[in-house]
């Protein structure tokens, strides 16, 4: 998508999007640990950095966690299939009665803020774009449960609204997610700027649907996408959005 520019190149921004996890909050520990944790809890022995292997590995050959429209009973159904089967995947050649029952709790535990801790500048980042007139969005391809979980980390206050890939019918790398939320805002890309972590997903589904981007990230995330605008920590995109900010707003902080 192309964005349409307002006559005389001007480029004021309203909104600044964001991924959700990964960007505004973190694991508290590897997953393939949490993951371990609660295997031993249901009799299932394993090795964490065996499992956390075994999770991305089963994360990244899923298909899009996205969905036709969908009655909301019948999403989640979906959704916890789609996740149970990554979870079979992790657990391979454990008995399928046992990985379920540790699915379940599994499942609990990543809609809690018991698995997630809020990245340190994810409050005072958004608090202050929101002091500064900016709407803030979330774009992500987590499921329904990133609402609970933005909430228990005390984010959701801040977030004028959440598309996620199982509501929107694309998932990250697809444009199509970024599409619908600017739809859903009625908000133009060129209004936008997108803060995300992977060079994989963010960037290119941002920049194909017209947006500007800032991955948060180490070098390691630079090296995959070297025309990439990337800062260091979350704090450190402030200084790409505020420039796009009025002189008003910006002298306003």
């Amino acid at each position: 998508m192309i964005p349409c520019r307002p006559p005389g190149g001007a480029t004021p921004l309203r909104a600044v999007s964001f991924d959700a996890a990964g960007t505004l909050f973190h694991p508290v520990r590897p997953v393939g640990e949490l993951y371990a944790m609660v295997a031993a809890r249901h009799g299932i022995t394993a090795d964490p950095e065996d499992l956390d292997r075994r999770f991305h590995a089963a994360f990244r050959a899923a298909p899009p966690l996205a969905f036709p429209p969908l009655p909301d009973s019948e999403r989640g159904r979906r959704e916890k299939a789609w996740w149970r089967a990554i979870v079979r995947r992790v657990f391979a050649g454990t008995p399928v009665a046992d990985v379920d029952r540790c699915f379940e709790a599994l499942f609990a535990l990543f809609a809690s803020a018991e698995a997630w801790r809020a990245d340190p500048d994810a409050a005072p980042l958004l608090t202050r774009l929101r002091a500064a007139g900016l709407r803030i969005l979330v774009v992500s391809n987590f499921d329904t449960r990133v609402r609970g979980v933005l909430a228990a980390l005390g984010l959701a206050d801040t977030i004028d609204a959440i598309t996620i890939s199982s509501e929107a019918g694309a998932a990250k790398p697809d444009p199509r997610i970024f599409a619908r939320a600017l739809a859903n805002a009625r908000l133009r890309a060129y209004e936008v700027l997108h803060v995300g972590d992977s060079a994989r997903d963010d960037l290119p589904a941002a920049r194909g649907a017209g947006l500007e981007v800032v991955l948060v990230g180490d070098p390691e995330v630079g090296a995959e996408a070297p025309d990439a605008t990337r800062v260091p920590r979350l704090a450190a995109a402030a200084a790409y959005i505020e420039r796009r900010l009025p002189r008003p707003a910006r002298d306003a902080r």
